[in-house]
C-alpha cells in the first residue's frame, strides 16, 4: 500500500465532500485512514502456509472443529466493514495443527478486501492445501455494514456461506450444522 497516496485520496475526498481539511476534527483524519487501511488490509499478499506448516502427528481421523472465530473484513463493493465468526471443521489424515493457527488463517484472508464467498473458500482451499486433511468445511456466518448502514438499511441481517474441500461425507456436513447450531 502506498501510505502517502492514500492520505492525498482521503484529503481529496474530504474536499470533494465539501469538509475544511484545517479544522481541528479533520486535520490528521487523512494520515488515521491510512493507518487504518494499512491494518484492516494487512493480509494482502500473504498466504497462512506459515500458520498451518507446523503440524502435530495423531492417529485420530475424527472431526476437529474450532468455532466462533471472530473476524472483521472489508467489502470490496463499498469498502465497508462485515463482520462475524467462521467455523472450521476438518477431518484429519494423520496432522492436525495448533488451534490458534486456524484463528491466524481467517486473519490472513479477512483482512484484504474481500466478498464473503470467496473469503469461505479461501480459507478451506488453503487448509486442504496446506493440512492435506481428508476434508475440510469452513462456515461463514456475517453482518454487513453495506446492507445494514445504507441501501436497504436491514440491521442484525446475516449472510451465511460454507465451502467444503476434499472428501467430506454428508453426514459429517450434517454433525458440523448440528453442533454449529
Amino acid at each position: 500500500m502506498d501510505r502517502e497516496k492514500v492520505i492525498k485520496a482521503v484529503e481529496e475526498l474530504l474536499k470533494a465532500l465539501g469538509e475544511d481539511l484545517t479544522s481541528e476534527g479533520l486535520k490528521d483524519t487523512p494520515r488515521r485512514v491510512a493507518d487504518a487501511y494499512a491494518e484492516l488490509l494487512s493480509g494482502e499478499g500473504k498466504t497462512a502456509e506459515e500458520h498451518l506448516s507446523r503440524t502435530f502427528d495423531t492417529a485420530s481421523g475424527e472431526l476437529v472443529i474450532e468455532k466462533d472465530i471472530a473476524f472483521s473484513s472489508t467489502c470490496e463493493h463499498h469498502l465497508m466493514p462485515f463482520f462475524g465468526t467462521i467455523a472450521i471443521a476438518y477431518i484429519p489424515d494423520g496432522k492436525v495443527v495448533g488451534i490458534s493457527k486456524l484463528a491466524r488463517t481467517v486473519e490472513v484472508f479477512a483482512k484484504r478486501l474481500q466478498i464473503q464467498e470467496r473469503l469461505t473458500s479461501q480459507i478451506a482451499n488453503e487448509i486442504m492445501r496446506c493440512l492435506k486433511p481428508k476434508g475440510v468445511m469452513v462456515v461463514c456466518e456475517a453482518e454487513h455494514t453495506c446492507m445494514t448502514c445504507r441501501g436497504v438499511k436491514k440491521p442484525g441481517s446475516k449472510t451465511v456461506t460454507y465451502a467444503i474441500s476434499g472428501d467430506f461425507p454428508k453426514e459429517k456436513k450434517d454433525e458440523v450444522f448440528r453442533l454449529l447450531k
